[in-house]
């Protein structure tokens, strides 16, 4: 049996937009100060890391993301049920997607939703938050990620392919390209 395709089109990542599901970590739309003498602008606070459960603890690492290619088909999403986890793009890659849906046992096809970054911004997905993993085109990118240490005993509740919350069991990522504009749909 064919799967049913969930049809997305994604928007420009903005704040407002990407409220619901977190921040976007972005320094020429945020307020800053100086220090150092002067010489650091210090764009102070822009994401709420959030941690609960036993022993909580936050960490930074690098994940390194292949390049996918497209039709870019996702057939699962995942959710940190600890932590929030925050997202921060040290590529070249001019872009990268995000699929989210917010936090719940189930995700209501209805409620996911598909961004578009243009490079410079970073995501903040707070705790729950049903999120595709990172999609980057054309090249190899490299993300700075700030999330919680994961315990042994806790899974990050994600679901499989065959075990998907929600009734249709994919999403389509295809990109269109319209001149020197690009737009994206994802279906």
């Amino acid at each position: 049996m064919s799967p049913t395709y969930l049809q997305l089109t994604a928007q420009p990542l903005t704040s407002e937009a990407f409220a619901a599901f977190g921040e976007v970590i972005d320094s020429r739309t945020s307020e800053h100060f100086m220090i150092n003498s002067g010489r650091t602008r210090r764009h102070h606070d822009l994401a709420k890391v959030e941690v609960a459960g036993d022993s909580p603890r936050v960490l930074i690492s690098i994940f390194v993301s292949q390049p996918v290619t497209v039709p870019l088909e996702l057939t699962f999403l995942e959710r940190h049920p600890l932590g929030s986890q925050a997202f921060v793009p040290m590529h070249e890659e001019p872009i990268f997607w995000i699929v989210v849906a917010p936090p719940g046992d189930v995700i209501d096809p209805a409620e996911v939703r598909a961004f578009i970054t243009d490079g410079r911004q970073g995501v903040n997905y707070r705790i729950g938050t049903w999120h595709a993993i990172q999609s980057v085109l054309d090249r190899e990118g490299e993300f700075l990620v700030v999330d919680r240490v994961v315990p042994a005993t806790t899974a990050m509740s994600t679901p499989s392919p065959s075990g998907l919350p929600w009734s249709n069991p994919a999403l389509r990522v295809i990109p269109l390209r319209n001149g020197a504009v690009s737009a994206y749909s994802i279906f």
